[in-house]
């Protein structure tokens, strides 16, 4: 006897259930994992987009020191992780129609800021960091999407829907450090009248670098409101704050600001690293040429790993991410004092191998969350991770402008080989207290 898929799901879903076939919906999950993903993909673009700028911007003209270019790609990581703390309650209070809807279109409110900002060379400094905090709505979103696309999808197919929707997500920062040295380059259509800014090596139209976003973030907002549902997974305020009486959200929270934290963080400043690190030699590497590659394959590569989770489990996909992550970091120590630019080809080899490895970890903490909690405290313990995680950027660009990188890569290390032994003892070993 066959049973039909949704047969006994209800028009208004007041009875959806993803453990049982017939009261979930497939189409409907799939449905919202695209769009979401396609949403978020956009987020995480305008997220990064001012670390995809401001190492153009004393080219065009501003007069900004190192600490402050540091901390004008740093603010994003603060407000993301600030504003995730937020978006993290959302979900079952204004369900996922309304949040995707809605907040994808306060993406166009950094998108032109920028697009106004860079086309004034003397645009005061604290605007700047307002724009800069405004882009970290990109990255607070991501803890109102995850946990709504969570409701959507049984346990057994968690690893795969997450790991797709945030490693294509993730994209959403290679594809913004590619897309703005190539729009930048030339007037887009309905641009044309807006005179290019000026450098020493000719004009430059880096006020595409937002505008090129917005009709995309239209769409988005459109689809969601026109395709997207409520599903009946409720919970105010109070009720969602169990989850802090738990171990488990610590150590996860933990592991995560490992993973994720490090991947954000360095993504959102390598090409100021290489500017800095490189930069004083003659045929120094132009950091917007190589700033996207690690963030990219790191997306990649949690994409991939989200279905392998699911088969295998997430904690051994997390253990061997720290594993990787620690030895990309001390091999990345060896050449951030270079005597030549000819060490730049190690340097971004340690780089990569961080960004390779964060993308295992990252796949396997999502695989494991929604098998150690249950399904709603799972969406808060996502919201909540993601959010602290999120200052990634902030951190590691507070870091940079205070300490050499060669200590910031040290501490990076000990932390890595600390989250490592934690994924070791409470989920992977023989008779650890929560497999995952």
């Amino acid at each position: 006897m066959t049973v039909d898929i949704g047969s006994a799901l209800q028009k208004d879903l007041s009875n959806w259930n993803p453990e049982d076939d017939t009261t979930w919906d497939s189409r409907l999950a799939w449905r919202t994992l695209w769009i979401t993903t396609y949403a978020l993909l956009l987020g995480f673009a305008t997220w990064y987009l001012v670390s995809a700028i401001a190492p153009r911007l004393n080219a065009i003209g501003f007069d900004l020191t190192t600490v402050q270019l540091y901390w004008l790609a740093a603010i994003p990581g603060l407000a993301g992780g600030l504003l995730r703390f937020g978006f993290m309650f959302l979900p079952p209070v204004v369900g996922s129609r309304a949040l995707v809807g809605w907040s994808t279109l306060l993406l166009i409110l950094p998108m032109l800021g920028w697009t106004l900002a860079v086309r004034d060379t003397s645009t005061p400094y604290w605007i700047l960091l307002a724009l800069a905090f405004a882009a970290g709505i990109g990255g607070g979103v991501f803890s109102g999407y995850m946990p709504s696309t969570s409701y959507f999808f049984p346990k057994r197919m968690q690893g795969t829907a997450l790991g797709l929707q945030a490693g294509i997500g993730n994209f959403g920062i290679g594809l913004v450090q590619v897309l703005v040295p190539w729009v930048v380059g030339f007037g887009l259509l309905g641009t044309w009248f807006l005179d290019p800014q000026t450098t020493d090596d000719g004009n430059m139209w880096l006020h595409n670098g937002g505008l090129v976003l917005i009709p995309w973030v239209i769409l988005a907002s459109v689809l969601a409101f026109i395709f997207m549902r409520r599903v009946p997974v409720t919970a105010n305020f109070r009720e969602q704050l169990d989850i802090f009486r738990l171990k488990h959200t610590w150590v996860m929270t933990a592991i995560y600001l490992m993973s994720f934290g490090a991947y954000a963080g360095l993504a959102a400043q390598m090409g100021l690293i290489i500017l800095n690190v490189f930069g004083g030699f003659e045929d120094a590497p132009d950091p917007l040429t190589y700033a996207w590659i690690g963030p990219a394959v790191g997306a990649l590569v949690r994409a991939v790993c989200g279905p392998l989770c699911d088969r295998f489990g997430g904690g051994i996909f997390t253990l061997i991410g720290g594993i990787g992550m620690t030895t990309g970091t001390i091999i990345t120590i060896f050449f951030l004092q270079p005597t030549s630019a000819d060490e730049f080809g190690g340097f971004l080899f340690g780089m990569i191998t961080i960004f390779v490895f964060a993308g295992f970890a990252n796949a396997g903490t999502f695989k494991q969350m929604p098998m150690i909690f249950p399904k709603r405290q799972a969406g808060g313990v996502v919201g909540f991770t993601s959010a602290v995680a999120a200052f990634g950027p902030f951190i590691v660009g507070m870091l940079l402008s205070i300490v050499a990188p060669v200590a910031f890569f040290i501490g990076c290390a000990v932390w890595c080989v600390f989250c490592t032994w934690l994924t070791w003892h409470y989920y992977v070993r023989p008779r650890a207290e929560a497999k995952s």
